[in-house]
């Protein structure tokens, strides 16, 4: 029973062992059969949390471009220990996460358009905020962003002479 159980889940999508012994402590599954199984799935691969957590990461960071922080706090739901998040998280350099919060705020840019400055730039610190980029990081990358974005200012040539009245 507890083998078709993981079997089924299996199939479905990845599952940390976490998630597993979860699903069959709802079913009633008896403790001691639970952890049979589940040890044996463990020895033959069907259940690896490292190679969870590093395709979490990898597949979370490049399809909805999420951070270290809301990386580490989903798989920590999801029941992988500590120790694998941060080696899970730490795949992702600060480069990385700089340049996906950049090409984020590129695409959002322009549905902020004609909006005054400091909405936009809220609007767009929530939405990096929402995804786990911390606020140093959010606001230099909005600052460059709106900077970028920014028209030059008209340079008037200074040696002619504007009438006053």
């Amino acid at each position: 029973m507890a083998r078709g159980i993981c079997l089924r889940l299996l199939t479905m999508a990845p599952r940390t062992r976490a998630q597993l012994a979860e699903a069959l402590r709802k079913r009633e599954v008896p403790e001691e059969a639970a952890e049979a199984v589940l040890e044996r799935f463990s020895e033959v691969g069907l259940i690896d949390d490292e190679a969870f957590a590093a395709a979490w990461v990898s597949s979370r960071h490049a399809g909805r471009g999420l951070a270290r922080r809301a990386l580490a706090s989903e798989l920590r739901h999801r029941g992988v220990d500590e120790e694998v998040v941060k080696e899970a998280v730490e795949q992702l350099d600060s480069d990385q996460e700089a340049e996906t919060a950049r090409r984020l705020v590129e695409r959002k840019l322009s549905s902020t358009r004609g909006l005054e400055r400091a909405v936009r730039t809220r609007r767009l610190a929530g939405m990096l905020a929402r995804k786990g980029y911390g606020p140093g990081l959010a606001f230099r990358v909005i600052r460059e962003a709106l900077e970028d974005e920014e028209p030059e200012s008209p340079v008037f040539p200074t040696d002619v002479d504007f009438p006053l009245d």
